[in-house]
């Protein structure tokens, strides 16, 4: 009777554990998801503010340049790009996804082919992993060595 209750104590721990991750993913997801918007709402009124400033040189029939002009404007424009693309790139890893080089689709990590576009996909080159346990238990059995010398 009490390895019913252990394998019931287990099995409600490992259904916690992965609730615990699944919500985790999820707010983190819409911490993202709402820098998104913001970066969106931003992007929107830089946008606005390039469309003024050259409008109202068209309006006075002046020659608008770029670079002494808009330059501002756009800077802050590749920034908040930048910034976008990276938090796109976590809302991925978060779904275990990747985008599609060609389309831009959301696909899963380990397809050859987008289903959206047909575009070959290349494979992912697996991210080398520090194993840190090991070397801490190496440097504590050097240390109890050098200790017992």
């Amino acid at each position: 009777m009490d390895n019913f209750f252990d394998m019931i104590g287990q099995k409600a721990s490992e259904a916690y554990k992965i609730t615990a991750d699944k919500t985790g993913k999820i707010a983190k997801e819409t911490k993202l998801k709402l820098r998104m918007g913001e970066i969106k709402t931003k992007t929107s009124e830089i946008y606005e503010e390039i469309g003024k400033k050259v409008y109202e040189k068209h309006v006075r029939e002046e020659e608008i340049s770029i670079k002494d002009e808009l330059e501002e404007e756009c800077t802050k424009l590749d920034v908040l790009s930048d910034e976008m693309d990276s938090l796109l790139k976590q809302c991925l890893e978060l779904k275990n996804k990747k985008q599609c080089p060609n389309c831009y689709t959301e696909i899963e990590k380990d397809m050859n082919y987008c289903h959206n576009c047909g575009a070959k996909q290349e494979k992912e080159e697996a991210k080398e992993v520090e194993i840190v346990e090991e070397q801490t238990s190496n440097n504590e059995e050097e240390n109890n060595n050098s200790n017992d010398e």
